[in-house]
């Protein structure tokens, strides 16, 4: 990832207001890109299974608040020590905003339904965030092809396909996992019309202020704190490391980068790498069913990531 630190840097749409689509989201299939996007699919998938281990002696918002609070300030000390510039106080309340939907309602909604709810199921729900940031995405006037809307249609068949019989969350889990990617999808979406910090560092203005948010929320649900397993704290580690330091930061570069069914793509591959860990690490096991479905859910993604042309940018 730190190869690709030069070609993340450049002309960030975070810090300028845009009106129309960037040009930087026409470009093609970068070998940047590609990067991005195999980084967030892989280990995104994997830290579904790792929040899960993380909070079984761990509470849910103060977990989450170490874990960005560690990625951020890394990220930031490296880009201060590389010469970038202090964020502005008007970057600083952009970046909160941006860190309250993604980090707090998104992945804090997550982590807490997956008290009540398995890692799998989880990432399967959230599969749905592709959906809403089309529809997110028109409301800024942009457009999703007809080849799009096919390709989440069928990744929706996948999943529903793959939780028949499978799906067991209390409804407040249920409740939570719908909501979280609504806050998910949204807050990027919005994220591209803030003045961020530009480059990673916007990534880690909004780690470092949705930690603090995080740990806000986990004092006013007076979270306890315990001793931790080692399990515990491997996970948590894993998680600052790969799930925000260098995954969260991929990502953003994807919402910056590509149009936003590409961008959320991620949500039809984490499924897979949940389940397969599941069934690898956790003992569960996967159905015939089961794994039409994971087939049927890769097909809807080619639709969604194959771009007409060549081209990776918005349907006029």
């Amino acid at each position: 990832m730190r190869d690709a630190r030069a070609a993340l840097t450049p002309r960030s749409a975070y810090a300028r207001r845009v009106t129309s689509v960037p040009a930087s989201r026409t470009a093609r299939l970068t070998p940047t890109v590609l990067l991005c996007l195999a980084l967030v699919y892989v280990l995104w998938g994997s830290t579904y299974f790792g929040i899960k281990v993380a909070i079984g002696s761990l509470p849910p918002m103060g977990m989450l608040s170490l874990r960005f609070l560690a990625a951020g300030a890394l990220l930031y000390a490296f880009l201060r020590w590389r010469g970038a510039p202090r964020p502005t106080a008007r970057e600083w309340r952009a970046s909160a905003l941006v860190g309250l939907l993604l980090l707090g309602g998104g992945t804090g909604l997550v982590t807490l339904a997956e008290r009540d709810a398995s890692s799998s199921v989880a990432a399967m729900v959230i599969a749905v965030s592709p959906l809403f940031a089309s529809l997110f995405a028109r409301l800024w006037g942009e457009r999703t092809s007809g080849r799009e809307w096919v390709g989440i249609g069928i990744g929706l068949v996948g999943i529903v396909l793959l939780n028949v019989g499978e799906l067991r969350a209390t409804p407040l889990a249920a409740g939570l996992l719908i909501l979280a990617p609504l806050c998910w999808t949204f807050g990027s979406q919005w994220s591209r019309r803030l003045p961020l910090p530009a480059g990673l560092m916007g990534s880690a203005a909004e780690m470092l202020t949705g930690a603090v948010l995080l740990g806000g929320m986990s004092l006013v649900m007076g979270e306890r704190w315990g001793t931790p397993t080692p399990a515990s704290l491997w996970a948590l580690a894993y998680l600052a490391v790969f799930g925000s330091l260098v995954a969260y930061s991929a990502y953003m570069y994807l919402v910056a980068h590509t149009r936003p069914a590409l961008a959320t793509s991620y949500a039809y591959v984490n499924p897979v790498v949940a389940v397969l860990l599941g069934v690898g690490l956790g003992g569960e096991s996967l159905t015939g069913l089961g794994w039409l479905a994971l087939a049927v859910i890769l097909a809807g993604v080619v639709l969604v990531v194959w771009p007409r042309g060549g081209a990776v940018g918005p349907e006029a």
